[in-house]
């Protein structure tokens, strides 16, 4: 959930530590914005700051108050869990006597039985956060250590639940100390200065050269070393890797928000996400498979994991992977999965989906799988990532950095590397022969240009979203792989315009939705192609059914399909695909139309309310 920087410069003191915390907390703010706070350690101690709400309000805090030079540096924006989004319960957390200093992201969940046993020892809390136990842990711990990274080992051995943790101490004025179990943290290698963060943004404008950490480990960056030792303090080794982006993908790029750019991104997240997805003899080939080609020819059942927006992803996917393997394929929320006694075995495949690849329901529901005999397979857009690792094999999206909290591109790239899987599935397993793989790669490779085309025709749909703002209520209908279209179609408004929406398969219409049709009540309908006459027709009929009750149709249909034209208020028109495939083209006016609602109600579409971009807690 929260976002959280640290850097170590030089031993002269200077402003950078402070804008490197700032710029890295920036970049993050998609991860939590209910508060955000900096402490600097200076030749005088450590100096801290820390306001509620947006970074802004840090920003103009600093602005009254200026902080001294310093030698390192944390930062951290906050996604309230324990306690209200308050100045005091903002980040970071000060020991009582106010040299050490920690930033948290995660829950500490035995933090009850701590905190007591501090407060029997006479400490006195300032905030009601799970947080401070820490910082009073660490402070004692220092004191018997005399060594950050001791103690840090040492606390961090009583914490139970997920947690990424950073400190900082008076008394090694070039220290910052990192610790993560279940929870992200990434090394940033610099060259006289190195960084620590929950994601490569946090430092991607100063370095692309990274360490990736592993589970329950303890990192401890000055500014020429980087140290990793694991749980027992025994040294341990991070894998090193360079980002594949640069800093300019996480900027708005002259777009007026995050979202608006990565709407625009998608053809592009799609078209990488297929690069280089053939060998020499076109042979379908995928990124870090480790499983073993008989292990995939004998399983007999597929379960997709993932929440929210990549559960809509899978459920696109089983249609996609049940046609060309002919082979069960099941989506569960991940949050669900393992509570419910769910039947798997080593002939299950498990497929983990998730844009930040640290989804904890997602991370835990995998964890179960594997524990059940079963082989996972990650798609992720994050190296490095914990799912990545946990994974058995992973196929990357290549979408880039997806900033705005409401996911768009990732979407897209998901379906498309779930299309791959699918493809890959099928020549292995021979339910598809090569041509015929071919001829869909071809097909999928056409996506780009149709989706931007799309886009090139999106001011309708903006004008419509518009002369809306004021509706209160919005239904969405779809029919087979238009049915989770329909699904994240609701998703979306609801996420950036607060608004009642919900989506339905069109075939339940007659089973109790329709009673929802009122006078004026809008409908937007995803039309399956007209090449599929039996689902068309269906869908024509679920038409003229809401319209005669008196509904306003909002109609996404094909180019060249006129028989929905006697029926629909409005027709946005998207390119001819196959059916398939069309989900990739189907669901951006229904993105658009949501984001430019929002925006005419006056939301910020780039961070909705009491969301965060990465749910990193259960």
């Amino acid at each position: 959930m929260c976002g959280i920087v640290g850097y170590v410069g030089p031993a002269q003191p200077s402003s950078r530590p402070l804008e490197v915390a700032l710029g890295g907390l920036a970049r993050l703010e998609y991860r939590g914005y209910d508060s955000a706070g900096v402490a600097l350690v200076t030749p005088d101690g450590l100096a801290a700051a820390k306001k509620a709400g947006r970074l802004a309000n840090l920003r103009e805090a600093l602005a009254a108050n200026p902080l001294p030079d310093a030698t390192a540096a944390i930062g951290h924006t906050r996604w309230a869990t324990h306690g209200a989004p308050t100045d005091a319960n903002a980040h970071p957390h000060l020991s009582e006597d106010g040299r050490l200093a920690v930033i948290h992201n995660g829950i500490i969940e035995n933090f009850a039985p701590l905190r007591t046993e501090l407060r029997q020892a006479g400490v006195t809390f300032a905030s009601e956060t799970d947080t401070e136990v820490v910082a009073h842990l660490l402070a004692r711990a220092y004191d018997e250590a005399r060594d950050l990274t001791a103690a840090m080992l040492a606390v961090t051995r009583r914490l139970e639940g997920a947690f990424t943790l950073l400190a900082v101490h008076a008394d090694e004025p070039g220290t910052v100390v990192g610790a993560r179990l279940n929870s992200p943290l990434v090394v940033g290698l610099g060259e006289g200065e190195n960084f620590l963060g929950s994601d490569v943004s946090a430092f991607i404008a100063h370095t692309k050269e990274a360490l990736e950490l592993g589970q329950d480990q303890v990192v401890t960056i000055t500014a020429d070393s980087v140290t990793v030792v694991d749980g027992d303090g025994n040294p341990a080794e991070g894998r090193r890797y360079t980002v594949d982006w640069d800093a300019d993908a996480a900027v708005k790029g002259g777009f007026a928000t995050f979202m608006d750019k990565e709407i625009h991104d998608q053809p592009k997240a799609v078209a990488d996400t297929l690069l280089g997805r053939t060998d020499e003899v076109g042979n379908l080939i995928l990124d870090e498979l480790r499983i073993d080609e008989a292990v995939l020819r004998s399983v007999d059942k597929i379960i997709v994991i993932a929440c929210g927006t990549a559960a809509y992803a899978g459920h696109v996917a089983k249609y996609a992977i049940e046609h060309w393997v002919r082979i069960p394929v099941e989506v569960e929320l991940a949050h669900e999965f393992r509570y419910r006694d769910p039947v798997v075995n080593e002939k299950t495949l498990v497929v983990a989906v998730s844009q930040s690849g640290e989804t904890m329901d997602t991370l835990m529901a995998l964890r179960h799988a594997r524990e059940q005999g079963s082989k996972v397979l990650a798609v992720v857009n994050t190296h490095g990532s914990t799912i990545a690792r946990e994974a058995d094999a992973v196929l990357y999206t290549h979408a880039g950095p997806e900033v705005a909290v409401a996911s768009t591109k990732a979407f897209l790239a998901q379906i498309t590397a779930t299309y791959l899987l699918g493809l890959y599935l099928a020549q292995l397993r021979g339910t598809k022969y090569a041509d015929e793989v071919a001829g869909y790669l071809a097909e999928l490779a056409l996506l780009p240009a149709k989706i931007q085309e799309v886009l090139d025709h999106a001011e309708e749909v903006r004008e419509v979203a518009r002369a809306m703002k004021d509706t209160t209520s919005v239904l969405f209908l779809g029919r087979h792989v238009g049915f989770p279209v329909a699904l994240e179609g609701a998703l979306k408004l609801k996420e950036l315009a607060y608004i009642h929406a919900e989506g339905f398969a069109a075939g339940e219409l007659k089973h109790g939705p329709i009673a929802l049709i009122e006078e004026g009540q809008p409908v937007f309908v995803v039309v399956p192609t007209p090449r599929r006459p039996t689902l068309h027709s269906k869908v024509v009929s679920n038409i003229q059914e809401i319209r005669a009750r008196g509904a306003r149709t909002l109609v996404i249909a094909e180019e060249g399909d006129e028989a929905v034209t006697p029926y629909a208020d409005v027709v946005f028109r998207v390119p001819r695909t196959p059916t398939l495939m069309m989900p990739l083209v189907t669901v951006v006016p229904l993105q658009i139309f949501a984001a430019e609602l929002a925006t005419a109600k006056g939301l910020d579409v780039d961070q909705p309310r009491n969301l965060a971009k990465s749910v990193t807690v259960e």
